[in-house]
């Protein structure tokens, strides 16, 4: 015979539901910017040679930051044959090649000069940054922890409203933990027609302010209290 399971709620031992919130605002941990760099010509083989180029120039200029440089990678690549509106057959008028690239940092302190040094390469893009925290930052365990002290401080608090004092944890629910989404600041580097040769000196840098990010995280607690003499 199967034992019967007892509620967890009873008037010997009365349960107590509560909910722990936290709220934390932090300084971001890792900047992200994207890149693309483009081409366009008639040939194909020098559109190719001209994104080559390009791409070259953008992955050494973001690889000499060195160290500030957390993770750098090349994403989509693309050479297609644009195709003449008018007329019969395959008529290419002409090409267009892209190559996007992604980059990470640490160091924001130089993030402004480089921005600009990359919006100022020929027929370069940038988008960015996106200030976000490490997956495995320490904030979230914070977060997590002031959720569950600040159930336990709210059950006690409870409790002694009653009378009473708590004499279990029955259960512990993690209802929603929100980590901090990307928050991109308000910055977008415009595609360059000019050649590297014909500027007169490197921009200005840009003077970027990391944002303050929200870390949230929530949980729900059962408790079990001793009667208390109502």
């Amino acid at each position: 015979m199967t034992e019967e399971r007892r509620p967890a709620g009873t008037p010997d031992a009365p349960l107590l539901l509560v909910r722990g919130e936290a709220e934390l605002e932090v300084e971001p941990e890792l900047a992200r910017i994207a890149v693309m760099v483009s081409a366009r010509g008639r040939d194909r083989r020098s559109t190719l040679d001209d994104l080559t180029r390009r791409n070259t120039a953008a992955l050494g200029l973001i690889k000499s930051y060195g160290d500030a440089v957390e993770r750098l990678s090349t994403g989509a690549f693309s050479v297609a044959p644009e195709f003449a509106e008018r007329g019969r057959g395959e008529r290419v008028r002409n090409y267009h090649g892209r190559v996007q690239l992604t980059a990470e940092f640490t160091d924001f302190t130089v993030l402004g000069e480089l921005v600009t040094r990359l919006a100022d390469l020929e027929l370069t893009r940038v988008d960015g940054p996106w200030w976000s925290l490490r997956d495995d930052s320490p904030v979230h365990g914070e977060a997590r922890r002031r959720a569950v002290a600040e159930a336990v401080q709210r059950a006690r608090e409870y409790a002694s409203a009653l009378g009473t004092s708590l004499t279990a944890l029955v259960e512990l629910a993690d209802t929603g933990v929100e980590g901090p989404r990307p928050h991109r600041a308000a910055f977008g580097g415009a595609l360059r027609s000019r050649a590297v040769a014909d500027l007169p000196a490197p921009p200005e840098p840009l003077d970027l302010e990391p944002p303050q990010l929200r870390v949230t995280a929530q949980v729900g607690a059962h408790f079990t209290m001793a009667p208390p003499k109502l």
